[in-house]
């Protein structure tokens, strides 16, 4: 059993810590942010006051917060998880932030002599709750090995897709299909329902169809039943969909559909929605056709 340090247990990294603990291994927790959940802490977790001090106890750290700004400010404060980690030891970044700054980022906990992969997870908080989130790897091929059984404590499709950098990006582009899905679950019900039919019922038509898709069966019900309690939200897939656009300038790369995508989400960022699941894409699309699906 493994001695981790567990750095961001909000919506999805308080579930994630929790299995870790089911399955054995101790946590160490940083309260330099908010205190430790009182539940972890009383299932075994231990809290120390800052990162570094997690580093120094734990042989695996695992980041899990919003953005590349925290997960910057995790590793390479004064009393961060930098200055606390060296030889022997892994930093694994659960966190969705940019390929570009990971590697950077990288290079320096390596140059502690740690290892580092990259490891952003899909699923949401469903599939951290259940441990059967995907989770896609980049770094050296015996940092992942070690940490596998970690992996495995937290989800189901593990694949070590390459580098460092690399896990990131396959995240950046699972976050593009979605967003796409939701789109276009959103707009074949907002069709269907303003020409009469009952969405639900066509929901239920096209489940059993080549239509049928988790985001249809999941996110289709949440649309038509209007419980967008977050689940993931929407200023995360927005932040999530800014690192596919400016990927796809410094790529010289044209992605108009990710970038309609990212405008129905900011009509309702401007709707007050940054917070809804990001099934309430379907918000904006209703307000701009001034018509709502489940006859608020």
């Amino acid at each position: 059993m493994a001695k981790i340090g567990f750095i961001g247990t909000g919506i999805m990294g308080k579930p994630m810590a929790q299995n870790l603990q089911k399955a054995g291994h101790t946590l160490f927790l940083s309260e330099h942010h908010d205190p430790a959940p009182a539940d972890l802490v009383a299932a075994g977790a231990i809290a120390l006051a800052n990162p570094k001090e997690v580093a120094q106890e734990a042989e695996f750290i695992i980041v899990m917060v919003p953005d590349t700004p925290q997960v910057e400010d995790v590793l390479f404060r004064a009393d961060g998880v930098a200055a606390g980690v060296g030889a022997g030891k892994v930093v694994i970044d659960m966190s969705s932030i940019s390929p570009t700054a990971t590697k950077t980022f990288a290079e320096k906990i390596k140059a502690t002599g740690a290892a580092y992969l990259d490891a952003p997870v899909s699923g949401g908080e469903v599939g951290a709750k259940a441990a059967t989130l995907s989770i896609m790897v980049g770094g050296c091929p015996n940092a992942f090995e070690r940490a596998l059984p970690l992996f495995q404590a937290m989800g189901k499709n593990i694949t070590r897709v390459g580098g460092n950098g690399d896990g990131q990006t396959a995240k950046v582009a699972n976050q593009i299909i979605v967003a796409l899905n939701i789109q276009a679950v959103a707009e074949a019900l907002l069709f269907a329902a303003r020409n009469g039919a009952d969405p639900a019922k066509v929901r239920e038509a096209l489940m059993g169809g080549f239509a049928g898709s988790k985001i249809l069966e999941v996110h289709g019900e949440r649309m038509i039943k209007g419980t967008f309690d977050p689940g993931f939200r929407i200023s995360l897939h927005q932040k999530d969909l800014n690192l596919a656009l400016s990927g796809a300038r410094e790529l010289g790369l044209n992605l108009p559909n990710t970038a309609n995508a990212q405008q129905v989400f900011s009509t309702c960022a401007a709707l007050g929605g940054s917070g809804w699941d990001h099934s309430a894409l379907i918000k904006g699309l209703e307000h701009m056709a001034n018509f709502n699906i489940r006859g608020e």
